[in-house]
């Protein structure tokens, strides 16, 4: 029973060895402690600050990587648009000068057609003139294979030169 009978000497000694131990550890091991609790608290504060400051860059490079990719969107639409122009721009000039062409050689053609055609109608005419000589000449023959018909012919013409 001695055990649960309390002394006082024992409290007393008791209560010496605690505050030497608080006072030891105080003095030596309550320092150090406090400093590495102090130092990982501001190592966790800046680790945070970081984590927040890394979060707001990246938020910002999310930005300007979307600011980024809108300016390439409008530039590649415009060279689109541009390109889309100059080939309309081209067709339509080839056609232009599609149109010209076309217009060149048909012209060209009508003028040959006339050509031909003139020349034809003069080789036509020569033709017949031609064919018109032969007939008087072989009808002169007959007409004046005799000699009245042949006097008779040249007075006749004679006449009329005098009239016109």
């Amino acid at each position: 029973m001695e055990l649960v009978n309390v002394g006082i000497g024992l409290i007393f000694w008791m209560t010496l060895a605690f505050l030497l131990l608080v006072f030891i550890l105080r003095k030596f091991a309550w320092k150090p402690i406090m400093g590495a609790l102090k130092e990982r608290e501001d190592s966790i504060e800046n680790a945070l600050h970081m984590a927040d400051k890394a979060r707001e860059e990246m938020t910002q490079l999310q930005a300007n990587n979307e600011q980024l990719l809108r300016e390439a969107r409008e530039e590649r639409d415009a060279m689109l648009k541009e390109t889309r122009q100059l080939r309309d721009n081209i067709i339509e000039e080839a056609k232009q000068k599609a149109n010209a062409e076309y217009n060149r050689i048909l012209d060209s053609a009508r003028e040959n057609i006339q050509f031909e055609k003139m020349a034809a109608i003069t080789e036509l005419k020569n033709e017949v003139a031609s064919l018109s000589l032969q007939f008087a000449e072989k009808l002169l023959r007959e007409e004046l294979s005799d000699k009245a018909k042949h006097e008779e012919y040249i007075r006749k013409h004679i006449n009329e030169i005098k009239f016109n």
